[in-house]
């Protein structure tokens, strides 16, 4: 596994337990819960995949969608609710994201 894989593994498994504990759990809950633990292995599994994980900036922006529908839909509402949190916890990560996230759109709105 490439250091890029482990460093993007490791802020995926960062946002679920963000939004597991913060949607799920009661405050102080020690592990995720089993759903939330499948969601991990299965996103884990589909970046240890990833064709081209090295040359795309994240999953967002890929046109190679190898998430099922279902864990599609889970992993974007993670996203969607730990995606500002990482600001307190990954803020370097965060403030990339928002960089290229603003680069894309730009990319996108010219061409």
């Amino acid at each position: 596994m490439s250091r890029r894989q482990a460093r993007e593994q490791e802020v995926i498994a960062l946002m679920i337990r963000l939004y597991c504990k913060g949607k799920k759990h009661e405050r102080g809950a020690a592990s995720v819960c089993p759903a939330c633990q499948e969601l991990t292995e299965y996103a884990a599994e589909r970046l240890r995949r990833c064709p081209v994980v090295e040359s795309r900036r994240f999953c967002q922006f890929c046109t190679v969608h190898c998430y099922r529908d279902a864990m599609r839909a889970q992993i974007t509402e993670v996203m969607r609710y730990s995606g500002p949190k990482m600001l307190w916890h990954k803020p370097l990560y965060a403030l990339r994201h928002l960089r290229e996230l603003h680069k894309h759109r730009r990319q996108n709105a010219a061409g």
